[in-house]
Protein backbone atom coordinates (compact mmCIF):
# COMPACT_ATOMS: atom_id res chain seq x y z
CA UNK A 1 0.00 0.00 0.00
CA UNK A 2 1.43 3.46 -0.80
CA UNK A 3 1.71 5.65 2.28
CA UNK A 4 -0.06 8.73 2.81
CA UNK A 5 1.22 11.96 1.38
CA UNK A 6 1.04 13.87 4.61
CA UNK A 7 3.61 16.97 5.06
CA UNK A 8 4.46 19.65 3.47
CA UNK A 9 8.31 21.10 3.31
CA UNK A 10 8.51 24.55 4.03
CA UNK A 11 12.06 26.10 3.22
CA UNK A 12 13.54 29.28 3.99
CA UNK A 13 16.21 30.82 2.35
CA UNK A 14 17.89 33.31 4.41
CA UNK A 15 21.05 35.68 4.31
CA UNK A 16 23.01 33.21 6.44
CA UNK A 17 20.83 30.10 7.26
CA UNK A 18 18.57 27.50 4.84
CA UNK A 19 16.28 26.10 6.46
CA UNK A 20 14.16 23.02 5.24
CA UNK A 21 11.10 22.24 7.86
CA UNK A 22 8.35 19.68 7.17
CA UNK A 23 4.84 20.00 8.84
CA UNK A 24 1.72 18.28 8.68
CA UNK A 25 -1.63 18.97 6.78
CA UNK A 26 -2.67 20.77 9.90
CA UNK A 27 0.30 22.99 10.39
CA UNK A 28 2.24 21.23 13.10
CA UNK A 29 6.16 21.39 12.74
CA UNK A 30 7.19 17.88 12.71
CA UNK A 31 11.05 18.57 12.29
CA UNK A 32 13.54 20.93 10.84
CA UNK A 33 17.33 21.22 9.01
CA UNK A 34 19.42 23.83 8.28
CA UNK A 35 22.34 25.08 6.64
CA UNK A 36 25.02 27.66 7.12
CA UNK A 37 25.18 30.00 3.97
CA UNK A 38 27.71 32.55 3.86
CA UNK A 39 28.07 35.84 2.69
CA UNK A 40 30.88 37.88 1.53
CA UNK A 41 31.50 41.72 2.00
CA UNK A 42 33.93 44.04 0.64
CA UNK A 43 35.27 47.49 1.32
CA UNK A 44 32.85 48.79 -1.72
CA UNK A 45 29.85 48.30 0.59
CA UNK A 46 29.47 44.88 -1.64
CA UNK A 47 27.51 42.16 0.20
CA UNK A 48 27.28 39.25 -2.48
CA UNK A 49 26.54 35.23 -2.30
CA UNK A 50 27.46 32.71 -4.48
CA UNK A 51 24.11 30.86 -6.17
CA UNK A 52 25.51 27.73 -6.53
CA UNK A 53 26.66 27.57 -2.76
CA UNK A 54 22.86 28.74 -2.10
CA UNK A 55 21.59 25.60 -3.84
CA UNK A 56 23.82 23.47 -2.60
CA UNK A 57 22.97 24.40 0.82
CA UNK A 58 19.12 24.18 0.01
CA UNK A 59 19.64 20.85 -1.18
CA UNK A 60 22.08 19.44 1.48
CA UNK A 61 19.24 21.27 3.99
CA UNK A 62 16.37 19.13 2.11
CA UNK A 63 18.42 16.04 2.30
CA UNK A 64 19.60 16.42 6.14
CA UNK A 65 15.50 16.54 6.66
CA UNK A 66 15.07 13.33 5.20
CA UNK A 67 17.29 11.86 7.45
CA UNK A 68 15.06 12.79 9.89
CA UNK A 69 11.49 12.12 9.12
CA UNK A 70 10.94 8.51 7.97
CA UNK A 71 9.61 8.13 4.28
CA UNK A 72 10.13 12.17 3.77
CA UNK A 73 9.84 11.41 0.11
CA UNK A 74 7.01 9.35 -0.46
CA UNK A 75 5.16 11.50 2.50
CA UNK A 76 5.59 14.94 1.12
CA UNK A 77 2.70 16.09 -0.92
CA UNK A 78 4.37 19.44 -1.60
CA UNK A 79 7.25 21.68 -1.03
CA UNK A 80 6.94 25.24 -1.43
CA UNK A 81 9.73 27.86 -1.28
CA UNK A 82 10.95 31.55 0.01
CA UNK A 83 13.95 33.53 0.93
CA UNK A 84 15.83 36.38 1.54
CA UNK A 85 14.05 39.67 -0.39
CA UNK A 86 15.46 42.24 -2.25
CA UNK A 87 18.85 42.12 -3.83
CA UNK A 88 20.06 40.67 -7.42
CA UNK A 89 20.08 36.60 -8.99
CA UNK A 90 21.02 37.31 -12.50
CA UNK A 91 21.72 34.20 -14.77
CA UNK A 92 22.21 33.30 -17.86
CA UNK A 93 22.29 30.76 -20.96
CA UNK A 94 22.02 27.41 -19.53
CA UNK A 95 20.92 28.77 -16.46
CA UNK A 96 23.79 29.75 -15.18
CA UNK A 97 24.80 32.37 -12.90
CA UNK A 98 26.35 35.04 -14.26
CA UNK A 99 28.06 36.66 -10.63
CA UNK A 100 27.43 36.56 -7.51
CA UNK A 101 24.38 37.47 -6.22
CA UNK A 102 24.06 40.91 -4.68
CA UNK A 103 21.98 40.88 -1.94
CA UNK A 104 19.53 43.44 -0.14
CA UNK A 105 22.93 44.16 2.44
CA UNK A 106 24.69 45.62 -0.72
CA UNK A 107 25.25 49.29 -0.89
CA UNK A 108 26.68 49.90 -4.09
CA UNK A 109 23.60 51.62 -5.80
CA UNK A 110 23.54 54.41 -3.16
CA UNK A 111 24.59 57.12 -6.18
CA UNK A 112 21.83 55.30 -8.43
CA UNK A 113 19.18 55.57 -5.71
CA UNK A 114 20.05 59.26 -4.66
CA UNK A 115 20.03 60.04 -8.64
CA UNK A 116 16.90 58.36 -9.37
CA UNK A 117 14.52 59.44 -6.18
CA UNK A 118 15.61 63.03 -7.50
CA UNK A 119 13.85 61.95 -11.17
CA UNK A 120 9.90 63.55 -11.85
CA UNK A 121 9.11 60.21 -12.51
CA UNK A 122 10.07 58.68 -9.03
CA UNK A 123 6.94 59.76 -7.38
CA UNK A 124 4.53 57.97 -9.89
CA UNK A 125 7.01 54.65 -9.47
CA UNK A 126 6.33 55.03 -5.93
CA UNK A 127 2.40 55.55 -6.20
CA UNK A 128 2.56 52.29 -8.29
CA UNK A 129 4.56 50.31 -6.04
CA UNK A 130 4.08 51.61 -2.76
CA UNK A 131 7.70 50.76 -2.50
CA UNK A 132 10.91 53.71 -1.53
CA UNK A 133 13.17 53.44 -3.92
CA UNK A 134 16.60 51.69 -1.59
CA UNK A 135 19.73 50.33 -2.31
CA UNK A 136 18.15 46.71 -0.99
CA UNK A 137 15.76 46.56 -4.10
CA UNK A 138 16.41 44.92 -7.61
CA UNK A 139 15.50 47.66 -9.11
CA UNK A 140 18.30 50.17 -8.22
CA UNK A 141 20.80 47.33 -8.35
CA UNK A 142 20.26 47.09 -11.69
CA UNK A 143 19.90 50.58 -12.46
CA UNK A 144 23.19 50.53 -11.20
CA UNK A 145 24.72 47.75 -12.98
CA UNK A 146 22.71 49.45 -16.29
CA UNK A 147 24.62 52.97 -15.55
CA UNK A 148 28.50 51.45 -14.12
CA UNK A 149 28.78 47.64 -15.46
CA UNK A 150 26.49 46.76 -17.81
CA UNK A 151 28.79 44.11 -19.54
CA UNK A 152 26.79 42.07 -16.36
CA UNK A 153 23.68 42.86 -17.50
CA UNK A 154 24.73 42.01 -21.11
CA UNK A 155 25.68 38.60 -20.45
CA UNK A 156 22.32 38.09 -18.30
CA UNK A 157 19.45 37.08 -19.41
CA UNK A 158 16.66 36.77 -16.50
CA UNK A 159 17.09 38.78 -13.46
CA UNK A 160 16.25 36.51 -10.18
CA UNK A 161 15.60 36.71 -6.45
CA UNK A 162 16.76 34.10 -3.90
CA UNK A 163 13.58 31.97 -3.87
CA UNK A 164 13.43 32.33 -7.46
CA UNK A 165 16.69 30.69 -8.44
CA UNK A 166 15.70 28.06 -5.86
CA UNK A 167 12.53 27.45 -7.57
CA UNK A 168 14.65 27.29 -10.76
CA UNK A 169 16.92 24.47 -9.62
CA UNK A 170 13.60 22.94 -8.15
CA UNK A 171 11.66 22.91 -11.41
CA UNK A 172 14.00 24.45 -13.83
CA UNK A 173 11.10 27.03 -14.38
CA UNK A 174 12.50 30.92 -14.19
CA UNK A 175 9.53 32.95 -12.50
CA UNK A 176 9.14 35.17 -9.68
CA UNK A 177 6.18 35.66 -7.82
CA UNK A 178 3.71 38.81 -7.53
CA UNK A 179 4.90 40.28 -4.02
CA UNK A 180 8.54 41.13 -5.34
CA UNK A 181 7.48 41.88 -8.71
CA UNK A 182 4.69 44.50 -7.68
CA UNK A 183 7.02 46.46 -5.06
CA UNK A 184 9.92 46.23 -7.15
CA UNK A 185 8.72 46.73 -10.96
CA UNK A 186 4.92 46.61 -10.69
CA UNK A 187 2.01 47.83 -9.29
CA UNK A 188 0.95 46.23 -6.15
CA UNK A 189 -3.10 47.18 -6.91
CA UNK A 190 -3.01 44.84 -10.08
CA UNK A 191 0.14 42.30 -9.26
CA UNK A 192 1.78 43.13 -12.89
CA UNK A 193 4.33 44.49 -13.61
CA UNK A 194 4.05 48.51 -14.57
CA UNK A 195 5.69 50.63 -17.74
CA UNK A 196 5.83 53.36 -15.92
CA UNK A 197 7.86 51.85 -13.25
CA UNK A 198 10.53 50.26 -15.39
CA UNK A 199 10.69 53.24 -17.27
CA UNK A 200 11.76 55.09 -13.85
CA UNK A 201 14.36 53.07 -13.58
CA UNK A 202 15.66 53.70 -16.85
CA UNK A 203 15.53 49.89 -17.17
CA UNK A 204 13.04 50.17 -20.34
CA UNK A 205 15.44 48.37 -22.65
CA UNK A 206 16.56 45.67 -20.03
CA UNK A 207 12.81 44.68 -19.63
CA UNK A 208 13.46 40.88 -21.00
CA UNK A 209 15.28 40.36 -18.06
CA UNK A 210 12.08 40.22 -15.73
CA UNK A 211 10.75 36.94 -15.71
CA UNK A 212 7.27 35.45 -15.67
CA UNK A 213 5.25 35.96 -12.22
CA UNK A 214 3.31 32.86 -11.04
CA UNK A 215 1.41 33.01 -7.86
CA UNK A 216 2.02 29.71 -6.00
CA UNK A 217 -1.23 29.47 -4.14
CA UNK A 218 -2.79 28.66 -7.33
CA UNK A 219 0.01 26.92 -9.89
CA UNK A 220 2.61 24.94 -9.03
CA UNK A 221 5.40 23.12 -10.82
CA UNK A 222 7.24 19.41 -10.43
CA UNK A 223 10.28 18.38 -8.87
CA UNK A 224 12.47 17.94 -11.77
CA UNK A 225 14.36 14.50 -11.92
CA UNK A 226 18.10 16.47 -11.32
CA UNK A 227 16.45 18.30 -8.75
CA UNK A 228 15.10 15.06 -7.19
CA UNK A 229 18.39 13.43 -7.66
CA UNK A 230 19.71 15.95 -5.51
CA UNK A 231 17.60 16.55 -2.74
CA UNK A 232 16.20 12.99 -2.27
CA UNK A 233 12.89 13.49 -3.15
CA UNK A 234 10.41 12.10 -5.71
CA UNK A 235 10.42 13.67 -8.90
CA UNK A 236 6.88 15.20 -9.75
CA UNK A 237 6.65 16.38 -6.37
CA UNK A 238 4.20 19.72 -6.50
CA UNK A 239 6.57 22.71 -6.07
CA UNK A 240 4.97 26.10 -4.84
CA UNK A 241 6.64 29.30 -5.47
CA UNK A 242 6.31 31.83 -2.38
CA UNK A 243 6.27 35.57 -1.57
CA UNK A 244 9.16 36.95 -0.30
CA UNK A 245 10.05 36.18 3.50
CA UNK A 246 9.07 39.13 5.15
CA UNK A 247 5.23 38.65 4.43
CA UNK A 248 5.32 34.88 5.02
CA UNK A 249 6.94 35.23 8.27
CA UNK A 250 4.35 37.73 8.94
CA UNK A 251 1.76 35.81 7.77
CA UNK A 252 2.96 32.80 9.74
CA UNK A 253 3.01 34.95 12.63
CA UNK A 254 -0.25 36.54 12.77
CA UNK A 255 -0.69 39.38 10.30
CA UNK A 256 -3.79 38.63 9.08
CA UNK A 257 -6.71 36.62 11.23
CA UNK A 258 -9.59 38.90 10.25
CA UNK A 259 -9.63 41.50 13.28
CA UNK A 260 -9.53 44.72 13.02
CA UNK A 261 -5.91 47.46 13.97
CA UNK A 262 -4.19 44.25 14.31
CA UNK A 263 0.37 44.57 13.16
CA UNK A 264 2.99 42.05 13.17
CA UNK A 265 6.71 43.14 13.94
CA UNK A 266 9.45 40.70 13.39
CA UNK A 267 11.85 41.71 15.51
CA UNK A 268 15.06 40.15 14.65
CA UNK A 269 18.64 40.92 12.94
CA UNK A 270 16.34 43.08 11.15
CA UNK A 271 13.25 44.86 12.09
CA UNK A 272 9.86 44.23 9.99
CA UNK A 273 6.48 45.91 10.56
CA UNK A 274 3.91 45.83 8.91
CA UNK A 275 -0.17 45.73 8.92
CA UNK A 276 -2.28 43.97 6.56
CA UNK A 277 -5.14 46.41 4.71
CA UNK A 278 -7.18 46.44 1.61
CA UNK A 279 -5.28 47.46 -1.65
CA UNK A 280 -7.94 50.08 -2.03
CA UNK A 281 -7.13 51.39 1.61
CA UNK A 282 -3.26 51.47 1.46
CA UNK A 283 -2.03 55.40 2.65
CA UNK A 284 1.01 56.21 1.03
CA UNK A 285 3.44 58.50 3.09
CA UNK A 286 4.68 61.69 1.68
CA UNK A 287 8.19 60.74 1.87
CA UNK A 288 7.92 57.76 -0.19
CA UNK A 289 9.46 55.05 2.05
CA UNK A 290 8.29 51.79 3.17
CA UNK A 291 7.03 48.86 0.96
CA UNK A 292 3.37 47.68 0.22
CA UNK A 293 4.05 43.96 -0.36
CA UNK A 294 0.97 41.59 -1.66
CA UNK A 295 -0.39 38.98 0.04
CA UNK A 296 -1.24 35.30 -0.71
CA UNK A 297 -4.81 36.80 -0.07
CA UNK A 298 -6.72 38.00 -2.90
CA UNK A 299 -7.12 42.17 -2.39
CA UNK A 300 -4.85 42.05 1.01
CA UNK A 301 -1.50 43.64 1.35
CA UNK A 302 0.63 44.46 3.41
CA UNK A 303 2.31 47.88 4.90
CA UNK A 304 5.96 47.61 5.80
CA UNK A 305 8.27 49.78 7.14
CA UNK A 306 11.95 47.68 7.77
CA UNK A 307 14.76 48.80 10.06
CA UNK A 308 18.25 47.84 8.50
CA UNK A 309 19.17 46.97 11.95
CA UNK A 310 17.13 45.77 15.32
CA UNK A 311 18.98 42.96 17.48
CA UNK A 312 21.99 43.73 15.90
CA UNK A 313 22.11 46.82 17.98
CA UNK A 314 21.92 44.77 20.82
CA UNK A 315 24.51 42.34 19.84
CA UNK A 316 26.60 44.52 19.29
CA UNK A 317 26.07 46.64 23.27
CA UNK A 318 26.28 43.01 24.40
CA UNK A 319 29.76 42.57 22.41
CA UNK A 320 31.43 45.59 23.80
CA UNK A 321 30.78 43.86 27.48
CA UNK A 322 32.33 40.79 26.09
CA UNK A 323 35.51 42.64 25.14
CA UNK A 324 36.07 44.06 27.89
CA UNK A 325 35.64 40.60 29.78
CA UNK A 326 37.86 39.30 27.26
CA UNK A 327 40.60 41.99 27.88
CA UNK A 328 40.88 40.38 31.55
CA UNK A 329 40.82 36.66 30.66
CA UNK A 330 37.13 35.85 31.15
CA UNK A 331 35.70 34.00 27.98
CA UNK A 332 31.75 35.05 28.53
CA UNK A 333 29.59 33.08 25.69
CA UNK A 334 26.69 34.64 23.82
CA UNK A 335 24.17 32.75 25.88
CA UNK A 336 25.83 34.29 29.17
CA UNK A 337 25.71 37.71 28.00
CA UNK A 338 22.34 37.54 26.96
CA UNK A 339 20.79 35.81 30.19
CA UNK A 340 22.01 39.13 31.89
CA UNK A 341 20.00 41.37 30.25
CA UNK A 342 17.14 41.39 32.47
CA UNK A 343 18.85 41.76 35.27
CA UNK A 344 20.51 44.75 33.36
CA UNK A 345 17.53 46.54 32.67
CA UNK A 346 16.00 46.44 35.85
CA UNK A 347 18.89 48.21 37.33
CA UNK A 348 18.33 50.95 35.05
CA UNK A 349 15.87 53.86 34.85
CA UNK A 350 13.66 54.21 31.58
CA UNK A 351 13.92 57.02 29.35
CA UNK A 352 16.94 58.53 30.37
CA UNK A 353 19.22 58.38 26.96
CA UNK A 354 18.44 58.81 23.74
CA UNK A 355 19.74 55.80 21.42
CA UNK A 356 19.07 55.92 17.85
CA UNK A 357 19.77 52.24 15.89
CA UNK A 358 21.35 52.91 13.21
CA UNK A 359 24.13 50.20 13.65
CA UNK A 360 24.15 48.79 10.26
CA UNK A 361 25.38 52.06 8.21
CA UNK A 362 21.85 53.04 7.24
CA UNK A 363 18.55 53.01 7.28
CA UNK A 364 15.50 52.68 5.13
CA UNK A 365 12.60 52.54 7.14
CA UNK A 366 10.67 54.83 7.97
CA UNK A 367 13.28 57.08 6.26
CA UNK A 368 16.00 56.31 3.45
CA UNK A 369 19.74 57.51 4.23
CA UNK A 370 22.64 55.07 3.85
CA UNK A 371 24.62 57.46 5.81
CA UNK A 372 22.94 57.10 9.22
CA UNK A 373 24.69 55.87 11.82
CA UNK A 374 23.90 54.88 15.76
CA UNK A 375 24.49 57.18 18.75
CA UNK A 376 23.66 58.04 22.35
CA UNK A 377 22.20 61.27 22.91
CA UNK A 378 22.39 62.30 26.85
CA UNK A 379 25.24 60.54 28.23
CA UNK A 380 26.20 61.85 31.74
CA UNK A 381 29.36 60.75 33.71
CA UNK A 382 26.76 58.97 35.98
CA UNK A 383 25.86 56.44 32.88
CA UNK A 384 26.74 52.81 33.23
CA UNK A 385 26.52 49.98 30.61
CA UNK A 386 23.09 48.88 31.82
CA UNK A 387 21.81 52.66 31.13
CA UNK A 388 23.90 52.13 27.55
CA UNK A 389 21.87 48.51 27.23
CA UNK A 390 18.94 49.62 28.02
CA UNK A 391 18.62 53.16 25.86
CA UNK A 392 19.86 50.27 22.85
CA UNK A 393 16.67 48.34 23.75
CA UNK A 394 14.52 51.71 23.78
CA UNK A 395 16.09 52.86 20.48
CA UNK A 396 14.53 49.83 18.72
CA UNK A 397 11.11 50.66 20.37
CA UNK A 398 11.11 54.12 19.75
CA UNK A 399 12.32 52.93 15.75
CA UNK A 400 9.28 50.58 15.92
CA UNK A 401 6.96 53.65 16.78
CA UNK A 402 8.61 55.37 14.51
CA UNK A 403 7.66 52.87 11.11
CA UNK A 404 4.34 52.40 12.61
CA UNK A 405 3.84 56.31 12.52
CA UNK A 406 4.91 56.47 8.79
CA UNK A 407 2.02 53.85 8.17
CA UNK A 408 -0.96 55.79 10.63
CA UNK A 409 -1.93 55.36 13.81
CA UNK A 410 -0.61 52.76 16.17
CA UNK A 411 -1.73 49.14 16.10
CA UNK A 412 -4.55 48.08 18.08
CA UNK A 413 -2.37 44.73 18.62
CA UNK A 414 1.12 43.84 17.78
CA UNK A 415 2.23 40.32 17.26
CA UNK A 416 5.55 39.89 17.78
CA UNK A 417 8.00 36.85 16.11
CA UNK A 418 11.88 36.68 15.45
CA UNK A 419 14.60 36.32 18.10
CA UNK A 420 13.94 39.17 20.41
CA UNK A 421 10.07 38.00 20.66
CA UNK A 422 11.59 36.08 23.89
CA UNK A 423 12.44 38.63 25.74
CA UNK A 424 9.65 39.60 28.26
CA UNK A 425 12.04 43.02 28.37
CA UNK A 426 11.87 43.58 25.26
CA UNK A 427 8.39 42.99 24.66
CA UNK A 428 7.32 44.97 27.20
CA UNK A 429 9.65 47.97 25.44
CA UNK A 430 7.94 47.45 22.25
CA UNK A 431 4.31 47.58 23.53
CA UNK A 432 4.57 50.74 25.57
CA UNK A 433 6.55 52.27 22.28
CA UNK A 434 3.58 51.74 20.63
CA UNK A 435 0.82 51.88 23.35
CA UNK A 436 -0.47 48.35 22.12
CA UNK A 437 -0.53 45.06 23.84
CA UNK A 438 1.51 42.36 22.45
CA UNK A 439 0.74 38.77 21.27
CA UNK A 440 3.16 36.00 20.56
CA UNK A 441 3.19 33.43 18.36
CA UNK A 442 4.25 29.92 19.13
CA UNK A 443 5.16 28.96 15.54
CA UNK A 444 9.31 28.52 15.81
CA UNK A 445 9.44 28.81 12.10
CA UNK A 446 6.77 31.60 10.61
CA UNK A 447 8.65 31.89 7.22
CA UNK A 448 8.70 28.37 6.29
CA UNK A 449 5.47 27.91 7.81
CA UNK A 450 3.96 31.06 5.94
CA UNK A 451 5.22 29.08 2.40
CA UNK A 452 4.23 26.38 3.52
CA UNK A 453 0.66 27.43 4.07
CA UNK A 454 0.66 28.78 0.19
CA UNK A 455 1.22 24.79 -1.10
CA UNK A 456 -1.43 23.76 1.11
CA UNK A 457 -3.76 25.87 -0.18
CA UNK A 458 -2.53 24.92 -3.83
CA UNK A 459 -2.91 21.28 -3.71
CA UNK A 460 -6.15 21.77 -2.28
CA UNK A 461 -5.65 20.50 1.54
CA UNK A 462 -7.70 23.98 2.26
CA UNK A 463 -10.15 25.75 -0.01
CA UNK A 464 -8.65 28.89 0.84
CA UNK A 465 -5.77 31.03 2.50
CA UNK A 466 -8.54 32.16 5.25
CA UNK A 467 -9.21 28.37 6.25
CA UNK A 468 -5.64 27.80 6.50
CA UNK A 469 -5.04 30.60 8.81
CA UNK A 470 -7.53 29.20 10.91
CA UNK A 471 -5.82 26.17 11.63
CA UNK A 472 -2.04 26.86 11.01
CA UNK A 473 -2.06 30.45 12.90
CA UNK A 474 -4.93 31.52 15.15
CA UNK A 475 -4.65 28.45 17.53
CA UNK A 476 -0.28 29.53 18.09
CA UNK A 477 -0.96 32.80 19.63
CA UNK A 478 -0.56 33.41 22.89
CA UNK A 479 -2.58 35.91 25.76
CA UNK A 480 -2.35 39.51 24.75
CA UNK A 481 0.35 41.43 27.21
CA UNK A 482 -1.01 45.00 28.27
CA UNK A 483 1.39 47.89 28.10
CA UNK A 484 2.68 49.11 31.25
CA UNK A 485 0.95 52.05 31.78
CA UNK A 486 3.76 54.17 33.51
CA UNK A 487 6.54 52.75 30.31
CA UNK A 488 4.28 53.74 28.10
CA UNK A 489 4.02 57.28 29.70
CA UNK A 490 7.35 57.68 29.79
CA UNK A 491 8.01 56.75 25.94
CA UNK A 492 5.10 59.14 24.97
CA UNK A 493 7.10 62.01 26.44
CA UNK A 494 10.58 60.18 25.33
CA UNK A 495 9.45 60.22 21.62
CA UNK A 496 9.37 63.66 20.06
CA UNK A 497 13.16 64.44 21.45
CA UNK A 498 13.86 61.14 20.06
CA UNK A 499 12.43 62.80 16.75
CA UNK A 500 14.08 65.75 17.05
CA UNK A 501 17.18 64.32 18.03
CA UNK A 502 17.01 62.00 14.44
CA UNK A 503 16.27 65.26 11.92
CA UNK A 504 19.02 66.88 13.78
CA UNK A 505 21.74 64.55 13.65
CA UNK A 506 21.18 64.21 9.22
CA UNK A 507 23.80 67.18 8.49
CA UNK A 508 26.48 65.57 11.16
CA UNK A 509 26.18 62.08 9.19
CA UNK A 510 26.17 64.00 6.27
CA UNK A 511 29.69 65.19 7.06
CA UNK A 512 30.82 62.02 8.47
CA UNK A 513 30.16 60.00 5.06
CA UNK A 514 32.34 63.25 3.21
CA UNK A 515 34.79 62.29 5.92
CA UNK A 516 34.85 58.23 5.49
CA UNK A 517 34.61 58.79 1.34
CA UNK A 518 37.26 60.72 1.50
CA UNK A 519 39.64 58.01 4.03
CA UNK A 520 38.83 55.33 1.41
CA UNK A 521 39.89 57.53 -1.13
CA UNK A 522 43.07 57.59 0.36
CA UNK A 523 43.38 54.24 1.39
CA UNK A 524 41.26 52.16 -0.60
CA UNK A 525 42.75 48.97 1.09
CA UNK A 526 41.37 50.27 4.72
CA UNK A 527 38.07 47.91 4.42
CA UNK A 528 34.60 48.82 5.70
CA UNK A 529 34.34 50.51 8.85
CA UNK A 530 33.17 47.65 11.89
CA UNK A 531 29.20 49.35 12.16
CA UNK A 532 29.15 48.20 8.12
CA UNK A 533 29.58 44.72 9.19
CA UNK A 534 27.07 42.40 9.59
CA UNK A 535 27.68 41.41 12.79
CA UNK A 536 26.89 37.53 12.48
CA UNK A 537 29.45 36.21 14.98
CA UNK A 538 28.26 38.03 17.91
CA UNK A 539 24.33 37.33 16.82
CA UNK A 540 21.97 35.94 19.28
CA UNK A 541 18.78 36.72 18.63
CA UNK A 542 18.25 35.42 14.96
CA UNK A 543 15.32 36.48 13.05
CA UNK A 544 12.95 34.16 10.57
CA UNK A 545 13.60 37.17 7.93
CA UNK A 546 16.71 37.78 6.34
CA UNK A 547 18.60 35.32 8.09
Amino acid sequence: MAERRDLIIGIDAGTSVVKAVAFDLAGRQIASASVLNRFTEGPDGSACQSLKRTWQDCAAALRDLGNRVDGLAARTAALAVTGQGDGTWLVGPGDAPVTDAWLWLDARSAPTVKRLRASPLDRARFEATGTGLNTCQQGAQLAHMAAVMPELLDRAETALHCKDWLYLKLTGLRATDPSEASFTFGDFRTRAYDDTVIEALGLSDRRSLLPPIVDGTEVTHPLSARAAAETGLLAGTPVSLGYVDMVMTALGAGVHTGEAGVACSTVGSTGVHMRAVRAGDVALNAEGTGYVIALPVPGLVTQVQTNMAATLNIDWALGLAGDLLAEFGQAVGKADLVARIEGWLARSEPGALLYHPYISAGERGPFVNSDARAGFVGLSSGHRFPDLLRAVVEGLGMATRDCYAAMGPMPAELRLTGGAARSRALRGVLSAATGAPVRVSQREEAGAAGAAMMAAVAIGVYPSMEDCIGEWVTPLLGDPEAPDARLTETYESLYPAYMAARRALEPTWDLMAVRRLAAVRADPGAGPEPADLALAAREPFRSETHD
